[in-house]
C-alpha cells in the first residue's frame, strides 16, 4: 500500500502518469485531492463522486458546491451530476439483472437465497460492469 501526503504543493508536483481511477481519502485531505484531480481532468464540472460508507449507505453527487453565483443563468456544466447518476444506474441495472436471472433470489422473490447472497450477487455484477 502506498500512502501520499496531500498538500497545496501536490498541484505543482503531481504526475499525471500515476493517476488512480478510485481514490480513498480521509476527509481532511479530500477537498484538496478533489481539486487536484479535477484540475487534471478538466475541472470540477466533470468530477463525479460517490461516498460509500462501511455499511454500504451511499451518496452520489458532483464533487463541489451549488454555485449560487450562477444559479438561474443557464451556465452550469451538468457532466459531474450526470456521471454520478450513471454510477447509480449501474447499481440499479445490477439489481435488475440479478432478479431477471433468478440465480440468487430471496424467498419473497421466489428463491431460497439469503439476503447476503442476493446482495453479493448484485455487488459482483456491479463490479463486473
Amino acid at each position: 500500500t502506498n500512502f501520499y501526503i496531500m498538500s497545496t504543493e501536490s498541484c505543482i508536483c503531481s504526475d499525471v502518469g500515476k493517476m488512480y481511477l478510485d481514490t480513498v481519502c480521509l476527509n481532511m485531505v479530500q477537498n484538496p485531492t478533489d481539486d487536484l484531480c479535477a484540475g487534471l481532468i478538466g475541472g470540477l464540472g466533470v468530477t463525479s463522486s460517490s461516498n460509500i460508507g462501511a455499511n454500504r449507505v451511499a451518496i452520489f453527487e458532483s464533487v463541489h458546491g451549488t454555485a449560487p453565483d450562477i444559479a438561474g443563468l443557464d451556465l452550469v456544466n451538468l457532466t459531474a451530476l450526470l456521471l454520478s447518476t450513471i454510477m447509480i444506474i449501474k447499481i440499479q441495472n445490477a439489481c435488475f439483472n440479478t432478479i431477471r436471472d433468478k440465480e440468487a433470489l430471496t424467498k419473497d422473490l421466489g428463491g431460497n437465497s439469503k439476503c447476503s447472497e442476493f446482495t453479493a450477487d448484485i455487488c459482483c455484477r456491479e463490479s463486473a460492469s
